[in-house]
């Protein structure tokens, strides 16, 4: 066992006992829905410019391919906070860490917001990228509050939160941006960002896990989980599969919509993320039935799920009314899927160490995080062969994955040891 296993380690509050009903008593109702706020607000602001693209790009005179960076800095520079940021809620004071984070997520929109050429522009979207996974410190935070037998059920809401910030944030961002111009929902965010500071300040308990490592054997230690955790590998796989799929669809949407079978314009395309929250909610029932120690049986129900659903957006490239009614269902299925998979990977993965939880969440969310990257890369190369058919088949074929990774899973688990 490496040193971290051996490592001491215990959780502390100021003014709390110990075990899973001291830990319940720290995470009201309140404290639950403002974390799950946090989260969705958190990561907000590395989708905005999605839809603001072509306005951005007219109001500060830059190019097509300059214009395209900011989706690409703020992946990249969330990648990042995955990797060297979300650890040090097993080194840190979480509460610290996690206000922190906000705070300066906030200090970095006002300077995407407030921005007069590339250089600024791209700088506080990188940092914004970077310290906008406070979702993710506020993930296992979240977590490690619950009692045990309620975990799913948090993670659960907090997910919700974080899901609806993302695909909300292309429709607000398109509102905000009528109403006022692309900088608005900047600002806007920045003070609900400062705004989630003070209240994540005043409302949760200060904890602190004792690691005993020091930063850089924080890091490699994360990396070591890969190879001490068989269900971190599997559900990892599952994670960036599933979220790959996520990603082909949504990358995809905007082609097949504003195309020759709808003709969308960009607001109307927009709105369509009010239809992905529908899945959204799916997370909070993932979380409940996880509880009742049903996370593998959802994964498999969802994985099905999954697949069939890219029969449905298939038939929905067509166009016409028939068509959109099956695009609307497919994307329903689809994100009710990729969302139940995900809640009950985390509830499998934070039952494993709790002392390591925030490590473990990077090393999970870093695989999650991949999977989108290589999901969204596949998808535009696809789509200039063969059009929404050819990116039905790619999501589809990841869907075939994703089942034969859960089955692998579940014929481990049946076979007996020796």
């Amino acid at each position: 066992m490496n040193t971290a296993a051996h490592a001491a380690h215990h959780e502390t509050g100021p003014d709390t006992g110990s075990g899973a009903d001291a830990r319940a008593s720290r995470l009201s109702r309140g404290t639950l829905l403002l974390m799950s706020v946090a989260a969705g607000l958190s990561v907000a602001g590395n989708y905005f410019a999605q839809p603001l693209l072509d306005v951005i790009g007219h109001d500060l005179r830059l190019s097509a391919g300059t214009t395209a960076l900011v989706v690409t800095v703020a992946q990249t520079g969330y990648g990042l906070g995955l990797l060297l940021l979300v650890p040090l809620g097993d080194l840190l004071e979480r509460r610290r860490l996690a206000v922190v984070l906000c705070a300066l997520t906030a200090a970095f929109l006002t300077v995407t917001a407030s921005a007069p050429n590339a250089a600024l522009l791209l700088t506080g979207t990188a940092l914004t990228g970077l310290t906008s996974v406070a979702a993710q410190v506020v993930m296992p935070f979240a977590a490690t509050l619950s009692a045990p037998a309620e975990r799913g059920r948090t993670i659960g809401t907090v997910m919700t939160g974080l899901l609806l910030g993302i695909l909300l944030a292309r429709t607000a961002a398109g509102l905000l941006a009528e109403l006022g111009g692309w900088r608005t929902v900047y600002w806007v965010n920045a003070v609900l960002m400062l705004l989630m500071a003070v209240l994540l300040r005043l409302r949760l308990p200060a904890l602190r896990t004792t690691a005993g490592l020091r930063y850089p054997a924080l890091l490699r230690s994360t990396v070591a989980l890969f190879a001490q955790e068989p269900v971190l590998r599997w559900r990892a796989a599952l994670g960036a599969l599933t979220f790959a799929g996520f990603s082909v669809l949504w990358t995809a949407m905007v082609f097949l919509l504003s195309g020759p079978a709808y003709g969308w314009q960009e607001s109307t395309i927009g709105l369509l993320g009010l239809v992905g929250a529908a899945g959204s909610l799916a997370a909070s029932t993932a979380g409940r039935l996880a509880d009742r120690g049903l996370a593998h049986r959802v994964t498999g129900v969802s994985a099905f799920l999954l697949l069939g659903s890219w029969g449905l957006l298939a038939a929905g490239g067509a166009g016409g009314a028939w068509s959109l009614a099956a695009l609307l269902v497919g994307v329903i299925v689809l994100d009710l899927a990729v969302h139940a998979v995900h809640v009950s990977n985390q509830n499998l993965v934070y039952g494993l160490r709790p002392e390591a939880r925030n490590r473990l969440n990077s090393a999970y969310m870093t695989s999650y995080f991949v999977g989108g990257a290589v999901g969204s890369a596949l998808t535009s190369m696809v789509w200039g062969l063969g059009g929404w058919v050819a990116v039905c088949t790619l999501g589809a074929g990841m869907a075939v994955a994703v089942v034969g990774v859960w089955v692998a899973e579940w014929l481990r688990r049946r076979t007996p040891r020796a």
